[in-house]
């Protein structure tokens, strides 16, 4: 199943970026709006993706779990925080 593309986008670009991104278009055998969508879209998959994901050696994937696998370090002022009562209990 196909989307539809009902959504428009506007650019302002310099001679010079619109010259680039046609030739470029060109070489790979596709549109101008083709040829943004799909390098922009592959950016921001990626983008996203580094927030999201990461790669740990074995040494760091050992160091990672033994953090997690660690005791929780007590934080006093944390500790009298989520003890009193909230004012958003006084209704």
């Amino acid at each position: 199943m196909t989307s539809i593309k009902n959504k428009r986008l506007q650019l302002r670009l310099t001679d010079r970026q619109k010259d680039l991104i046609t030739r470029a278009a060109e070489v790979q055998q596709t549109t101008m709006t083709n040829f943004i969508l799909e390098k922009s879209y592959e950016a921001a998959l990626e983008v996203l993706t580094e927030q999201t994901m990461f790669s740990l050696d074995d040494q760091e994937w050992e160091q990672f779990c033994e953090a997690l696998s660690a005791s929780p370090k007590s934080i006093p002022v944390l500790k009298k925080l989520l003890t009193e009562k909230s004012i958003f209990d006084e209704a």
